[in-house]
């Protein structure tokens, strides 16, 4: 994660955001008063799926297991039926 003022941030924020929607990182920018994260866009959605998805009872356990499958203990792709 990257670090600067917020002093730094106003001279930069152009360069400082387009690095942050291009590369996915994110930047924590700190003043007197406390510190504020920036992260893209296409992060902030996937943390609001993820939490999305971890509030639905059992969904968790299985992701998880899933997760721990092997793939050759799968079907193909193009034979899930949708």
């Amino acid at each position: 994660m990257t670090t600067t003022t917020i002093t730094d941030f106003r001279k930069n924020v152009f360069s400082i955001v387009q690095n942050t929607v291009r590369f996915n990182e994110p930047v924590n920018i700190t003043t007197k008063d406390g510190n504020a994260v920036m992260i893209s866009e296409e992060d902030y959605l996937g943390i609001m799926e993820t939490l999305n998805l971890t509030s639905i009872p059992g969904m968790r356990e299985k992701l998880i297991e899933g997760l721990n499958t092997p793939l050759s203990d799968t079907i193909p792709e193009e034979e899930v039926e949708w």
